[in-house]
């Protein structure tokens, strides 16, 4: 029998991209990430669940809870953000006690796959032909990574920067412009210490032995 791992097992639902960010347009998707707790059952099986599933509804992707706090651990931006989605569509108590445990998760190692990421997107444009929503969401994610190493959470919301963000992706700013501002973010990185040397893996390895327990 095939296991819903979504969404029978979902125990987090949040809304990302543009709606989450603020900067969404007419026509805008609505990408969901989830987190779901695969039964602690089927691991004794030679085939193990998956880390990941798609779906069941359109730009929705969900992480196995395992995964999902390696990866958060590891301070993917991707993840970070979703703990801190102002737009919570689904939330059980375990998914709560996750959302309460996102602080253990930081690090000093955040600031650096922020830039680390960012840096990735902007190898590939082409200042002659540039994407400028790749563009945006470059510039977005450095005030994002900014903002988290300076306060302790990433910047989701993106109101205060809404007008220039928008006016980046519909090709407003020269693309010298658009430079100068990534430039200025990624210096500010430097000397910003407001997270911990390393993450709290036992407060999290805490959590998730807890809810295996309690999906067995």
């Amino acid at each position: 029998m095939e296991v819903a791992y979504v969404p029978d097992h979902l125990m987090l639902s949040v809304v990302v991209g543009s709606r989450a960010y603020g900067l969404e347009v007419d026509g805008s998707d609505v990408d969901r990430r989830g987190v779901f707790v695969a039964p602690t059952r089927l691991f004794w099986r030679l085939d193990k669940p998956p880390t990941h599933v798609e779906g069941p509804l359109p730009e929705q992707f969900s992480w196995e809870v395992e995964r999902f706090c390696g990866l958060a651990l590891a301070a993917n931006p991707t993840v970070l953000e979703c703990l801190w989605s102002p737009i919570v569509e689904h939330v059980t108590p375990a998914g709560g006690e996750l959302l309460a445990l996102r602080d253990a998760f930081l690090s000093a190692r955040a600031g650096r796959t922020f830039v680390g990421y960012a840096d990735d997107q902007f190898r590939r444009l082409d200042p002659e032909r540039p994407r400028w929503k790749q563009a945006m969401h470059m510039i977005r994610l450095l005030l994002s990574g900014l903002h988290l190493v300076r306060h302790g959470e990433p910047l989701v919301r993106m109101d205060a920067h809404r007008d220039r963000l928008l006016a980046v992706r519909r090709g407003e700013l020269a693309w010298d412009e658009v430079e100068r501002w990534r430039s200025e973010l990624v210096a500010g990185f430097d000397g910003a210490g407001a997270l911990p040397a390393e993450p709290r893996r036992d407060r999290v390895e805490e959590f998730l032995t807890r809810t295996r327990g309690a999906a067995l």
